[in-house]
Order: structure tokens, then sequence, then C-alpha cells
């Protein structure tokens, strides 16, 4: 493992409308890790993570991914343009609660959409890594097919599919269950924890326990903007030093 973390969030802090929704955050991922941000509903969770890929700009503090700063130029140190920080970005893949699948591209053709035009690779390569990765996710057999024809379940493979096929450093997930029925959710975990498996470095929001007990390295527990508890998911869910966890664990469990 790399002594350089794959994410290195320091000091960061966000307002909406003068409401502090992140506090003074520090969290280091580290290459291969997984990570799981838990927290009740408004926490900053969510807020975290985008700003991990700069869809949401702190107000103080830095993220950098690997060596580079994000959102910064560090020649300059002037706000990225949108060439530079749409660079930093293809490190960094980002799978959203409502999948954000082109509706009128076929399966295939929403995986190959940015390896076309993004990374500019040939149609024929563009092509064989979209077969390799919905493979992958078990989605191969409905390449052909358009969004509205799929489950929630498969819609979220389908857009797991496409943030592996650009080869990202680090794969963001925002609660990528919560949008579906509780029958779909299981095969979604299922590829998510293949992919840990396999050593992918992953940060995680979620509401599922059980994955973030079984498959993290470390479970991050966020409380008003705060980040309020920080251990391996052992100790997290076993001996929880916070009295908040320790509530928030006895009402999950009920």
């Amino acid at each position: 493992m790399s002594d350089v973390p794959a994410i290195t969030v320091t000091k960061v802090s966000k307002q909406f409308d003068n409401i502090e929704v992140l506090r003074d955050i520090n969290l280091t991922v580290n290459k291969g890790e997984v990570v799981s941000i838990l927290g009740s509903s408004g926490s900053g969770k969510s807020t975290l993570l985008r700003c991990m890929n700069w869809l949401e700009q702190p107000d103080r503090g830095t993220i950098h991914i690997g060596t580079e700063q994000i959102g910064i130029n560090a020649q300059t140190r002037q706000p990225m343009s949108n060439k530079q920080l749409a660079r930093v970005r293809e490190r960094v893949g980002m799978v959203f609660q409502s999948f954000n699948l082109w509706p009128h591209l076929t399966v295939q053709q929403n995986v190959t959409e940015a390896l076309l035009y993004v990374k500019k690779l040939p149609r024929d390569e563009a092509q064989q890594l979209a077969t390799q990765h919905l493979e992958k996710v078990g989605m191969l057999d409905k390449q052909h097919n358009y969004p509205i024809t799929l489950s929630g379940g498969q819609k979220q493979r389908v857009a797991i599919a496409r943030s592996l096929a650009m080869s990202p450093e680090v794969l963001l997930f925002d609660e990528p269950t919560s949008a579906l029925d509780p029958e779909r959710v299981g095969e979604v975990l299922a590829v998510m924890k293949q992919l840990s498996q396999e050593g992918y470095t992953m940060v995680v929001v979620t509401h599922e326990m059980e994955f973030a007990r079984a498959v993290s390295d470390q479970v991050v527990f966020l409380e008003k903007g705060k980040l309020i508890e920080q251990a391996p998911p052992e100790e997290f869910f076993t001996r929880p030093k916070s009295e908040r966890v320790q509530q928030f664990l006895q009402t999950v469990r009920q």
C-alpha cells in the first residue's frame, strides 16, 4: 500500500444559508481501503462526499486526491479551470442515489459515452471496456436495453460499471441503495463487496449497517457536521466510545 493516501481531507468546513453543515472535518482514506460514512439524516454525510470531487466547494480547508489538491491550481493558487477540474475528477468515480443514466442511450452507450468523449478512446476499445465492466456487475445481458426497461438495482449496477470503466483511483458512493426496492438492495451490495475484495478504494455513505460492518476498513460517524467517531468496524459496532454513536446503534438495531 502506497504511503500517499488516496484522499486527504483537512479541516474542511461548509455552510449553506449560514448553517454550518461541515465543521473542521479531517479524514484520511488510504489506497485499497473501504471507508463507510454513517450518521443521521442532515449530518453532512453527502455534502462531505460531494466535496471530495468538488461538486460542493468547501468554504475552508483542503482536499487532496493523492498528492494533488482538488479545486485549486497548484501553480497559481487560483481556482481550477473547468478543464483542470475535469481532469482531476476523472480520478474519482461517483455513484449517486438516483443512477443518473441517460435515458436515450442503451446500457452499453451509457458506459461508453465518457470513454469516447472524455478519455477519447477509439470506439472499439471503449466498447471492449464497456463489455468487460458490464460483465463484472452482471449486466452484460442487458447491454442493448434502455434504462426505462431496467429495475432500480439494475440501473445502479450500470452506474457502477460506468464509473469503473473510467479506471478511477477512488469510488465514491452516495447512499447507492437508498432509492431501491428492498429486494434489489442485495444485488448492488454484492457488487460493492466484490469490488472491495478486489482492492478498490471506496468511500461509501450508507444506511446499510451490515454492509458497513462486513466490508469497511474504517467507519466514520458524523453528527451535525462534525466527525465525532472513527474506528475499525469491529470496534465501532461493539465498543463505541461516544454516547451519540451508542444511541444511534441502539436505534438502528430496533
